[in-house]
Parts: C-alpha cells; sequence; structure tokens
C-alpha cells in the first residue's frame, strides 16, 4: 500500500498534536509547519497528499500559501482541507475558489475528519 502524507499547518501546537493523533490513526505519515511560510518550503522539498490548513496564522496566512501552492509543479496534486472557525459563506467560498478542497469546522474531532477525507477522497469511507 502506498505511503499516505498529510502536512498539518497551524500556528498552534496543540491543534497540531490533536490533528496529527486523528491523521495517523488513518494511516497518514504526518508532517507539521506552523505557518504558510514554513509549509511552502516543505512543500517545495516534498509534495503531501493532505494538507490541513489552519486560516488565521503569522508569517503567511492559510489563503496566501494555498495560492501559492496551488501555483508551484505538483501543487495541485494535494487535497487540501481549511481548517477554520470562521462560518461566513463569502470567507469559505474564497477558500474553496482559491484552491481548497473542502473546509472543517474548528474544533473538531476524528469522526468530522475522517468523513471530510473521505468526501475528497483522501481515505476511505467509514464503514
Amino acid at each position: 500500500m502506498d505511503l499516505k502524507t498529510c502536512l498539518i499547518v497551524d500556528d498552534s501546537r496543540i491543534i497540531r498534536k490533536v490533528a496529527r493523533r486523528i491523521i495517523e490513526d488513518l494511516g497518514f505519515e504526518v508532517d507539521e509547519a506552523a505557518d504558510g511560510a514554513e509549509a511552502l518550503t516543505y512543500c517545495m522539498g516534498l509534495m503531501p497528499q493532505v494538507v490541513l490548513l489552519d486560516w488565521q496564522m503569522p508569517v503567511m496566512d492559510g489563503l496566501s500559501f494555498l495560492r501559492r501552492l496551488r501555483d508551484l509543479p505538483g501543487g495541485r496534486v494535494p487535497k487540501v482541507l481549511f481548517c477554520t472557525i470562521e462560518t461566513r459563506a463569502d470567507r469559505i467560498a474564497e477558500a474553496l475558489s482559491a484552491g481548497a478542497d473542502d473546509y472543517v469546522m474548528k474544533p473538531f474531532d476524528g469522526e468530522i475528519l475522517h468523513s471530510k477525507l473521505a468526501e475528497v477522497g483522501a481515505v476511505q469511507s467509514p464503514s
């Protein structure tokens, strides 16, 4: 079976830790970045299959990162899930038009994350 890779991009260490546990349970190899700039550097070296992306971050926010990612060679490959406390429809639409595959509201749990990843085709549907 192919090794599945996920990059968790969030400035909160706690959120990265929670998300990592969930994603690893789904069989992913996980790496972390604390902001969009760090994540972009990572993706230039190794393109993950899934990116779990926070919106509000210092240095480079999620939306800026996403636009830059999609311009990279191979940057259309990763499934990107925006993790956000943002509930406004226009903001969500902005994220989707910038290239996000889907979004998940914070706080999320394993079940929500699993079903979202299944929706974008990154994992098998929960049975």
